[in-house]
């Protein structure tokens, strides 16, 4: 909390973003699930595209991380979307090699953190961590 969120660059199934080019002026929260397609994960993902007016309104952007695939999220995408009876907006990191930040077991067992909790960072305009959380 209180530090400069770690930038990286990463393929998502929007294309290439850089995090903190993507944060832009806006709040950001990057959140973590361990695998595309569980039900735990499809559910929670829905819910937050079914939020997305409500992020919009708060200036506040929303990014996924897990551990499969551009090609996966994007036939994961369409499951969360019939899911949730929205579509989900917001790019998911593929992150199969485990370098991105919320799913660096190094990062998180850091922490005292177990890899298979999903961790969320929320950031602040500035690029600043106001919560760190993980939950299973």
């Amino acid at each position: 909390i209180n530090d400069v969120v770690p930038n990286f660059t990463a393929e998502t199934d929007q294309g290439t973003i850089t995090f903190h080019d993507w944060i832009g002026d806006s709040w950001a929260i990057l959140f973590s699930h361990p695998k595309d397609f569980t039900p735990v994960c499809t559910t929670e993902f829905g819910a937050v595209a079914q939020l997305a007016e409500e992020w919009a309104k708060r200036g506040t952007k929303v990014m996924g991380v897990s551990v499969d695939s551009v090609e996966d999220h994007k036939g994961w995408k369409k499951d969360i979307e019939s899911y949730a009876g929205t579509g989900a907006g917001f790019p998911i990191i593929a992150d199969e090699d485990l370098k991105n930040t919320c799913s660096k077991p190094a990062q998180l067992t850091a922490r005292g953190l177990e890899p298979v909790l999903k961790p969320a960072i929320w950031s602040r305009p500035e690029r600043i961590a106001s919560i760190c959380a993980a939950f299973d």
